[in-house]
């Protein structure tokens, strides 16, 4: 079993009805190399939009992702193709920090005719935390003061997919013996913090089986 710890940048909605769109995915993968968990891999791709393909001036300064950046990146299609590949094969757990990231990756998966079924065994960090720490339910944490909480030191850049899922994996590994992982699958309804929780021993997750269905020809 492995842990994917994974943080999605967006294009900055300023006005009613706008549209966010992902503009890059980051993943740590956490494993265990002698008993104890660590990270052992992490993944980076950004992610070129395709319904507002200009990145606003409020997108750039809030990411510091350029329109140079997503020009030269694929769309959501192939980005997450390559990003399911990188997770292999093992059973995984998907987590991220707060509901944001889930809610907004079934979307677009669904916006763009794809498959969500590799989306499973989703697990929010932020709630976690909160019932370790018995935190009620308006103090969930911010990432910052989370990583302050527990003294682990922030690297990278705020805002930017790959430094805040490695510095959300830091929490993992600290917290890894008290956090318990849920197997799920995505929810039909649009609330999709509603999880259906499978307790049967008899649960496979096969996210390969549908990949080859992962997209939709839209000429069929």
């Amino acid at each position: 079993m492995v842990i994917i710890v994974y943080d999605l940048e967006m294009t900055v909605r300023r006005k009613k009805g706008q549209i966010a769109e992902i503009i890059e995915i980051g993943a740590a993968k956490v494993g265990t190399v002698d008993e104890q968990p660590r990270i052992v891999d992490t993944f980076q791709a950004f992610v070129k939009p395709t319904v507002v393909p200009q990145l606003s001036p409020d997108t750039t300064e809030f990411t510091g992702i350029s329109q140079e950046n997503v020009d030269g990146a694929e769309a959501l299609p192939q980005v997450a193709r390559e990003f399911i590949e990188w997770m292999g094969q093992e059973e995984y757990f998907l987590c991220a920090w707060g509901p944001d990231d889930q809610r907004q990756l079934i979307q677009e998966c669904r916006r763009h005719q794809m498959s969500t079924d590799w989306i499973v065994n989703h697990n929010n960090l932020q709630k976690m935390l909160s019932k370790v720490y018995k935190l009620e339910k308006h103090q969930q944490m911010g990432l910052k003061p989370a990583l302050e909480m527990l003294e682990i030191p922030f690297s990278g850049s705020h805002h930017r997919a790959m430094d805040d899922a490695v510095n959300t994996a830091h929490i993992l590994v600290k917290l890894y013996d008290k956090f318990q992982f849920r197997r799920n699958k995505p929810s039909d309804e649009t609330k999709f913090e509603s999880e259906v929780v499978y307790k049967t021993e008899h649960y496979e997750n096969l996210p390969f089986a549908g990949l080859a269905n992962l997209f939709t020809d839209p000429a069929k």
